[in-house]
């Protein structure tokens, strides 16, 4: 009966050593996954520019495919009329809802320095849903019967 005390000790002993060394490597891990995104960091103006650079390609993006889209039903004076009226009214969508998002008027004091970078995502995303939008004029396949204009 000893015995198996001694050896469920021992077992016991030998679970805590192995338990211990598995924290020890998932700490030693962990350090160096952390260090290696430390040596990878940006300073917020770096991430600033990034996303803002992003939001830029994208709006770019968005009047492209709207020129297109003018240029494609140029002799279409009813749908480039309603395009545009459109897309009017989604840039003032797209203002409120910026405004919505971040209604401080001081903007910078409120939200601090990460508020260009969080703002530039918001419109890239926006611009990016309204990309979106305006390619299904574009990809539309002939025979869908509920596509309208498109």
């Amino acid at each position: 009966m000893l015995d198996t005390a001694v050896i469920k000790l021992r077992s016991t002993d030998q679970l805590l050593l192995n338990f211990n060394k598995m924290n020890i490597r998932s700490v030693v891990f962990f350090v160096c996954v952390l260090l290696c995104a430390i040596a990878n960091a940006q300073t917020q103006a770096d991430l600033n520019d990034d996303a803002c650079g992003a939001y830029q390609e994208a709006d770019k993006k968005l009047n492209a495919i709207y020129q297109q889209l003018l240029e494609q039903h140029k002799d279409d004076a009813n749908f480039t009329t309603r395009l545009r009226k459109a897309q009017r009214a989604w840039l003032a969508f797209w203002d409120a809802e910026m405004e919505a998002i971040y209604p401080a008027d001081n903007k910078r004091e409120e939200y601090g320095s990460i508020y260009p970078m969080c703002s530039c995502l918001e419109q890239a995303a926006l611009v990016n849903h309204r990309i979106e939008q305006l390619s299904g004029w574009l990809t539309a396949e002939e025979g869908d019967v509920c596509r309208g204009s498109r």
